[in-house]
């Protein structure tokens, strides 16, 4: 299996991640905000990774650095998991359905960081969390895997449902592209020969 585990240390947060990708959807997570924990058990679950994952942050201060770190460090987690990224998709997308929310999600591993979240939410919170920071993880996130990353949500009511379908959708893209073909078994997915 490949596994990572890295450890984030700032004078804002402190995070440790294990990160299985060929996992069963085991999860451990606790980040002091609960609806990220949430979404992050999502991830492990949906994207059949095994996640331990405990943040501790300033939280006394603002979510952001929390938020945003614990995506820096998830994407550094993926990035040291697949390594070389030889023999790998590469690239996957996911549309899922959330009762009456449809959210899309492609990722690419391709080695240059970039995030797009479409989300229009109309509250300064879902749950606990403050929901301007959703794009804040994704954007830690792809800089910390080297990813290309692209969120949005087509239709939705609900502000849960439409960050949980992004999350799912997120979690099933990265399955997807983290997964190996054995077509392509030790060639690197690029004509560049570079990653």
């Amino acid at each position: 299996m490949r596994r990572s585990r890295i450890d984030r240390r700032t004078a804002e947060t402190q995070i440790t991640i294990r990160l299985g990708i060929e996992g069963r959807g085991r999860y451990s997570v606790s980040t002091g905000i609960r609806f990220l924990d949430h979404m992050l058990e999502l991830v492990a679950r949906h994207g059949a990774f095994d996640l331990e994952l405990d943040a501790q942050g300033d939280l006394d201060v603002d979510q952001h650095h929390t938020v945003e770190d614990v995506g820096i460090a998830l994407g550094e987690a993926v990035a040291k998991a697949v390594g070389s990224r030889r023999g790998i998709n590469r690239a996957g997308y996911f549309v899922m359905p959330m009762d009456e929310t449809l959210g899309v999600a492609a990722i690419d591993l391709g080695g240059r960081p970039h995030a797009v979240v479409d989300l229009r939410l109309r509250v300064q919170r879902v749950g606990d969390l403050q929901s301007e920071l959703i794009q804040d993880f994704f954007e830690g996130f792809a800089q910390g895997a080297r990813a290309n990353v692209h969120l949005k949500v087509l239709y939705g009511r609900s502000s849960h449902h439409q960050v949980e379908a992004l999350f799912k959708a997120f979690a099933r893209a990265l399955r997807v592209a983290c997964d190996k073909d054995p077509r392509m078994a030790k060639q690197l997915p690029s004509t560049k020969g570079l990653l």
